[in-house]
């Protein structure tokens, strides 16, 4: 602060040289002695003599007064004033900057970024060393400069789930030795782990709490019952705090209009009473507008917690009931369709009627209970349903058993042939008792259901053998007899029950299991699926995650999740919140559990604990530095108009510098121009300069060999800072991982997604492969994750032995660098390349994979210094110059592969071609 003034100064001891503005005055200000007068007779002949140059005696005082200005602004500029500096004076150390980073804290993550930004440029100023933490995302704590980390401000994003125990522990266990104070931008939020990482952080120096003044909102859960949307949202209280003020928010149904278009389709308000941290709300909307809701959203609360997805859950399916027999009067539980009935009616809309009446319905589930063979004409058009995803659920019965239908050959809605006639097991005319139901293979979409041990099958239609019997079976007897059969037809399912859907044959229907059967095989769309068990034996692909602040992404490139994990396990980095696929079932895992209740948490009495206050901290050293350029220039033609020289050649000279002013202020990215003009090589900087330098020199490198050895003649390499820099100049982006290396931007990963598609290619290189297998389970591995997940990058497997790269301009098996690892990853090859006959190699795709990862440290097997000369030894004797040329071909290969695209694999086509030119 300066004289009580929000102003303070970067290098204040420069303000000592307005002391010296006083003497500059005296100076300016003293005029020459007078002159002595002597008589000299030649004098007379310049009487009457007029100088038109009349030079004033003495400098105008305003003159001064300007001069005096201008030394002063510089003086001030240079001294480096700033607008509301930290008036922080207990400044001991480094700086730790913890962040919750969770989805709690994204409905304020500008302000919280904009504050982080301002504790970076006063630890700059005050010279302090800065680690920044993200406790959702945790990395090993490192201290540097400060400007490393404004860099990468803009890749720090909230995650959609809370700091993890485990990563806590590990991330004490990580703290170092040293003394330092600690900023801990907190979600408010109570958690496992906090305390103890807090008093973990109080033993090394201060802490300091900033946190967000409202309370954190989720939606719980939302259920249907009785035709009505059931919504429960939680708010974040502390504990007994009964003095909670009551709260109001207002509940949107996203989904998608009857045009196709996304919107909000219905509102709802919900109102928290004082001390209350739970709301429930009901929703009626009709069953046509409740199927197109996608998501419901707490409106102005950006976070992954206020989204609640969803599943089938909440979209009821529509199951058309048809029976090959009427029902008797008073024997309802003789009925075909009675239990299918049961079963059906909490979780689906059922349709009853004639086949004619329920297909213009197109409905999800077509169920025929004893219907033995249609007309040709519904036959063609339940098919045509069918293969437009239907599912036809049949089961078998009496009639028919005794009809001739599916005998000779098999019918297009049938999933196997049937023997003739049934099979009696455990009656008065059958030898043995009735059949247990066999543990349902791991294909099969039942498995891991338990089986009841009073389930019994007295009777059954039997499938007549076939070689893809074994191929159709889901479900089966102890004795191997299919009981329930499927074929896949289009993009629907026929599906057999062996036995009646009534208890006449077996106690199936009678039992939990049926209703899970119905369920796996996505009959019901409501089935309780809250328990892991339920789940047992299945995986599920996400089709779309959540990120911290509530926006879908797409997820098909993560890894599956076992079925009992992705209800039990705690949501991270391997269990995101999203929408999950098994086969035709679709499940939401979202951020908050319906009996999941938020807390905010009690800091202890001696933390310091703020609200976000973000105060602009500007500096002003350029205003004042050009107000004395300003003051400058104005200065130059005060003096030409007091000397009276201010028209003539020197006019001209300013006139002319001032109109070439622009010109120059107007700079043009001359690099940007000389990358378009020619091949340049280019890295991703990661802010350490020792790597950042290895890449330079790697890529230096294989020019030289590019040049010398290929047409190619590569120009200097660049690097490339992906925030600021274009990128679409450059065929290949290198990029070394290391762990502290910021996350990119949004808009970086943006501009790396359209570089992809557009047929660029990045090098992902972990240099680990001397301790890790391709980086996976090595720290780099991991920040390697973290970094390529939000790029859009194809399925990726081990590089084949045919793959182009592998012959592109030299002959390759192995890709060694500065280590040697056999574990390349690249654009994994369609499932249905074939060999071309006569050809050593398949008919692969015609793109560049985008992506090439392993660990084997090319560029420091690439690198060379100022004279040539390799930087970095490799291997011994002549075993590491081979190692060394291997690595240094298996860079052309890539570069020529991304130049020339797969243009060796057309090579396939050649038969082809001269057989359609007669040749």
């Amino acid at each position: 602060m300066w004289f009580g003034l929000p102003l303070g100064f970067t290098t204040p001891w420069m303000l000592l040289a307005l002391v010296a503005l006083p003497v500059l005055w005296i100076v300016l200000r003293a005029i020459p002695p007078a002159p002595i007068t002597r008589r000299f007779p030649g004098v007379a002949l310049l009487l009457g003599l007029q100088d038109d140059d009349a030079v004033s005696d003495r400098t105008p005082w305003w003159l001064l007064v300007m001069r005096s200005l201008l030394i002063g602004a510089a003086i001030v500029g240079l001294a480096g004033p700033i607008l509301n500096p930290n008036t922080n004076d207990d400044v001991e150390g480094d700086l730790l900057i913890v962040v919750d980073g969770s989805w709690a804290a994204a409905p304020n993550w500008p302000d919280q970024i904009d504050m982080i930004k301002a504790e970076l440029e006063q630890a700059g100023r005050d010279d302090r060393a800065v680690a920044l933490v993200n406790l959702s995302a945790p990395e090993p704590v490192r201290f540097q400069d400060s400007r490393l980390w404004v860099s990468g401000l803009a890749g720090l994003v909230p995650q959609a789930w809370q700091p993890n125990a485990g990563d806590i522990q590990d991330l004490i266990s990580g703290l170092p030795d040293s003394a330092f104070q600690t900023l801990w931008m907190s979600d408010d939020l109570a958690y496992e782990g906090r305390m103890r990482l807090l008093h973990a952080l109080q033993d090394h120096g201060t802490v300091r709490v900033v946190q967000p003044d409202q309370s954190a909102l989720a939606i719980a859960s939302v259920a249907f019952d009785n035709g009505v949307v059931q919504l429960m949202v939680r708010r974040a209280i502390r504990d007994n705090a009964t003095h909670a003020p009551t709260q109001g928010a207002v509940v949107e149904a996203h989904g998608l209009d009857p045009s196709g278009a996304k919107g909000v389709l219905a509102r709802v308000p919900v109102t928290f009473s004082a001390g209350s941290d739970t709301t429930t709300v009901d929703l009626v909307v009709p069953a046509e507008l409740r199927a197109r809701i996608t998501h419901f959203e707490i409106a102005t609360q950006p976070s992954a917690a206020a989204i609640h997805l969803i599943d089938d859950r909440l979209r009821r399916r529509e199951v058309a009931l048809i029976s090959g027999r009427e029902d008797r009067e008073g024997l309802q539980l003789l009925s075909p369709l009675h239990y299918l009935r049961q079963a059906l009616e909490p979780n689906a809309d059922v349709i009853e009627g004639g086949l004619a009446d329920v297909l213009p319905a197109n409905p999800d589930v077509i169920v025929l209970a004893d219907v033995a063979g249609l007309s040709e004409a519904q036959t063609v058009e339940v098919l045509q349903w069918v293969e437009q995803g239907g599912l036809l659920l049949r089961f078998a019965g009496p009639k028919l058993a005794a009809s001739g239908f599916n005998r000779a050959s098999e019918d297009p809605l049938m999933p196997v042939r049937l023997r003739s006639g049934g099979r009696s097991i455990g009656g008065a005319m059958s030898w043995g008792a009735p059949k247990e139901l066999a543990p349902f293979d791991a294909e099969s979409p039942f498995f891991g259901l338990t089986i009841p041990k009073d389930v019994r099958v007295r009777a059954q239609v039997v499938a007549q053998p076939d070689p893809a019997l074994a191929s159709r079976v889901i479900a089966a007897l102890t004795d191997g007899t299919p009981l329930v059969t499927r074929k896949t037809q289009g993009n629907g399912h026929i599906v057999l029950f062996h036995v009646t859907a009534n208890a006449e044959w077996s106690g199936l229907p009678l039992s939990g299991l049926f209703v899970q059967m119905l369920d796996r095989l996505a009959v019901l769309s409501s089935a309780d699926r809250a328990a892991p068990n339920d789940l047992e034996g299945t995986t599920w692909q996400p089709v779309q995650v959540l990120d911290g602040f509530g926006e879908l992404k797409d997820g098909k490139t993560l890894s599956g999740v076992a079925g009992p994990a992705l209800i039990s396990d705690i949501l991270g980095p391997n269990l995101r919140p999203g929408l999950y696929r098994d086969g035709t079932r679709l499940l939401a895992r979202n951020v908050l559990r319906p009996d999941e209740v938020l807390k905010r948490v009690a800091w202890p009495a001696d933390v310091q604990v703020q609200g976000v206050q973000v105060t602009p901290v500007k500096d002003l050293s350029g205003v004042f530095l050009a107000l004395a350029l300003v003051l400058m220039a104005v200065d130059v033609v005060a003096s030409l108009l007091v000397s009276g020289r201010f028209w003539g050649p020197r006019v001209a000279v300013i006139l002319l510098a001032l109109m070439t002013l622009p010109q120059m202020t107007e700079a043009q990215d001359t690099r940007a121009i000389q990358d378009t003009r020619e091949v340049v090589l280019g890295h991703v900087l990661t802010g350490d300069r020792a790597v950042d330098d290895v890449a330079h020199a790697g890529l230096k490198g294989l020019s030289e060999t590019l040049f010398f050895r290929t047409s190619v003649e590569p120009a200097e390499p660049a690097g490339v800072d992906l925030e600021r820099d274009e990128i679409a100049f450059y065929p290949l982006l290198y990029w070394p991982i290391r762990q502290g290396q910021p996350i990119p931007s949004q808009e970086a990963y943006a501009k790396l997604n359209a570089y992809l598609r557009s047929g660029g290619m990045i090098l992902f290189d972990t240099r680990d492969a001397d301790i890790a297998s391709s980086g996976a389970a090595s720290a780099n591995g991991r920040k390697l994750q973290r970094l390529a997940a939000p790029l859009d990058i194809p399925p990726l497997a081990p590089m084949p032995k045919d793959h182009v790269i592998t012959r592109t301009f030299y002959l390759l098996q192995d890709f060694p660098g500065r280590y040697v690892a056999k574990d390349i990853w690249v654009e994994a090859p369609p499932q249905d390349a074939e060999r071309i006959d006569g050809m050593p190699f398949r008919n692969l795709n015609d793109g560049v994979t985008p992506v090439v990862i392993g660990g084997n440290d090319w560029a420091s097997a690439w690198a060379i210094d100022g004279r040539g000369n390799a930087m970095f030894p490799i291997g011994r004797g002549r075993a590491g110059d081979r190692q060394r040329e291997l690595a240094l071909r298996f860079g052309v290969n890539l570069v020529m592969h991304v130049l020339t695209g797969n243009y060796k694999s057309d090579q396939v086509h050649v038969p082809a071609l001269l057989d359609r030119l007669g040749q």
